[in-house]
């Protein structure tokens, strides 16, 4: 397989998140924090900030190949914006349909993205939950 190869069988929206590196940060006192490892080894984290009950900004780190990098960056972009409720919503299969060419053999890594922001959102939801009570 030739480097053309790998351009050549992914969609541009594969690409634009396999390699966009704006979201990737350590955000410091997030909202809500979620860290997931994979079966493959590829780890992610992500980070939180809530504005209003609404995803003000979502960043993450990882550890792992450039389909997990995609499938984070994927996560990003479907949530930036949304209230908690809707971004409940987004599913491994929202990520895969956006991506286009996600490998069948790396549908795992949509799974982990998701997995690991369902985990800050987990966070972020007990944190409020305990806020609210002793207030």
């Amino acid at each position: 397989m030739t480097d053309m190869d790998f351009w050549n069988r992914h969609s541009a929206q594969y690409l634009e998140m396999a390699f966009e590196t704006t979201n990737k940060e350590v955000l410091h006192l997030p909202d809500g924090y979620g860290k997931r490892a994979g079966d493959c080894g590829d780890v992610v984290a992500f980070f939180i900030k809530v504005t209003d009950h609404r995803l003000a900004h979502i960043s993450f780190t990882t550890q792992g190949c450039l389909n997990t990098t995609a499938c984070c960056n994927t996560v990003v972009a479907l949530a930036r914006g949304k209230t908690i409720d809707q971004a409940w919503e987004i599913t491994p299969d929202h990520v895969k349909d956006f991506l286009k060419t996600l490998p069948e053999d790396h549908e795992h890594c949509a799974q982990l993205a998701v997995g690991g922001f369902y985990l800050a959102l987990s966070d972020y939801q007990a944190k409020w939950k305990k806020t609210e009570k002793s207030a």
